[in-house]
């Protein structure tokens, strides 16, 4: 994960590739909290964070928020009472870009800072 959280997103425009098979396998170890979704074809990373009520699930949403303008590069955040769900992927290209991994990194980091919780 540090190796991830260290770097910064680049720029992705339209038809640019989605990371490969052998790009998942390096790039999924650093991030094992996070699981890969597929919904309408589309490869996303997907991981739910427990909380133990719904300031501080808000507190860490707008945080990823921050993280998220930082960035440029915007998640679906699904806030509710005790948990938060976060679901990365570039829409430009329709499927994961290594920003994806990158950013689930960071959202992990964040977590931490929130909680305290590795």
């Amino acid at each position: 994960m540090d190796q991830l959280v260290r770097m910064k997103c680049v720029s992705c425009r339209a038809g640019e590739p989605t990371v490969t098979d052998g790009e998942i396998a390096v790039f999924q170890p650093q991030v094992p909290e996070w699981r890969i979704a597929e919904r309408d074809g589309i490869k996303r990373l997907e991981r739910t964070y427990r909380f133990p009520d719904f300031v501080k699930a808000l507190a860490f949403t707008n945080r990823v928020g921050e993280l998220a303008e930082a960035e440029g590069h915007h998640p679906a955040v699904l806030t509710e009472w005790g948990r938060v769900t976060v679901t990365w992927w570039t829409h430009k290209i329709k499927g994961l870009h290594r920003n994806d991994f990158i950013m689930s990194a960071k959202t992990d980091a964040v977590y931490t800072d929130v909680t305290g919780i590795h």
